[in-house]
């Protein structure tokens, strides 16, 4: 297949004019010069469109109805399946704060999913708790909150046969920095749903976390006497935070102030999609708990925010219609979420010699086609 006349985004993290050959889901050549195609080959002309990397989603919890925490291949594949539909092309879908069997059971289940053609590609498990702080639960159910266990992490990681890529942790619980140092070489901890203070969060980055979950939600605020998670974080290179940029959980003006602080090598675009997602309006659930689907948001009985029901795709839309660069609301949506699970050397590059994942957008950013 060959592709034409795109504006490519390119390794150096811009748009460029390219004509791209693709032979055997390879990115075989790209290039300035034209190319020819050879006989019965496809040439598709993307005069006046955008050539992105497929999005990789490393915090979302389900959609279509379906969610990781059901457990089932069916649920994973309805999941992957819309993902994939909508330009994620690779995703690494969040458990829940539940008991340590289930959580365990679903870890099993994704390892052994067998995927298809037609679905996102599972990259890895992103485990949301239960090592988190009882006083920022968020939407989680705090009844299964529990003190970081390293015999419990084990099993988990055991369950999930390599693929368990992060996990969301409060540096301030008790046994918090042990369980980092003894783990941080089998999984990425992240910084989340936690009171941590400023002191507290450096420890937890000095123990080896070297990531925030959906930064500004379920932590204490940035303050110029209290700078807590969010100063520690951005006073350290290397650590990457993200950003749910639905247009509910965070202002545009704070979503510009992240960018700028962290810097667009440093930001994480999540969904932190939740099974509404893709839905009507109406009654749903995140963990068991009730949570009612209206218009852009998703909320519990009690107004808290239960995830979002937006994809990771029209996230990046929005944060360009934020006033965000579109080439750093790519790159945070696809370049850097899977290099912040180690996995920056396989995806989200469009390079020779890469496995094609291409996306074509128009102008306005409406998504044309998915190669994959």
């Amino acid at each position: 297949m060959i592709i034409r006349n795109g504006e490519v985004y390119t390794e150096n993290f811009c748009f460029e004019k390219k004509n791209i050959r693709i032979r055997k889901g390879i990115l075989e050549e790209i290039t300035g010069r034209e190319l020819h195609p050879e006989d019965g080959e496809e040439a598709f002309d993307a005069e006046g469109l955008y050539v992105i990397p497929g999005l990789s989603d490393i915090h979302f919890h389900g959609a279509m109805g379906a969610d990781l925490c059901d457990g089932s291949d069916e649920a994973l594949s309805v999941m992957a399946r819309y993902e994939k539909s909508v330009g994620v092309t690779n995703i690494c879908p969040a458990t829940m704060t539940l008991p340590i069997d289930r959580i365990a059971d679903i870890c099993r289940m994704a390892a052994a999913h067998p995927g298809s053609e037609d679905e996102a590609e599972l990259m890895g498990i992103n485990l949301e708790g239960p090592f988190i702080s009882p006083d920022r639960v968020g939407a989680q159910a705090p009844e299964h909150v529990i003190k970081p266990d390293p015999e419990a992490l084990s099993r988990i990681l055991d369950a999930a046969g390599g693929l368990g890529r992060l996990i969301t942790i409060a540096p301030e619980a008790e046994g918090a920095l042990p369980v980092i140092q003894s783990f941080r070489d089998r999984i990425r901890f992240s910084i989340g749903h936690t009171a941590a203070d400023y002191e507290q969060a450096v420890a937890g980055l000095d123990a080896g976390a070297d990531h925030v979950t959906h930064l500004y939600n379920a932590m204490p605020p940035f303050s110029h006497r209290a700078p807590g998670v969010i100063g520690a974080a951005a006073e350290r290179d290397g650590v990457m935070a993200e950003l749910i940029c639905d247009g509910v959980h965070v202002h545009a003006s704070a979503v510009k102030a992240a960018f700028r602080l962290f810097g667009p090598e440093r930001i994480v675009l999540i969904s932190d999609s939740m099974r509404a997602c893709g839905m009507p309006d109406g009654d749903y659930d995140l963990g068991g708990i009730p949570v009612v689907k209206k218009g852009k948001e998703a909320r519990h009985e009690d107004g808290t925010l239960a995830g979002s029901v937006t994809n990771l795709y029209d996230c990046m839309v929005e944060a360009i219609r934020m006033g965000i660069a579109r080439e750093d609301a790519v790159r945070a949506a696809a370049v850097n979420p899977p290099a912040s699970i180690g996995l920056g050397g396989s995806y989200g590059i469009i390079a020779e010699g890469r496995r094609a994942r291409l996306l074509l957008a128009d102008r306005s950013w409406r998504l044309i086609r998915v190669i994959a």
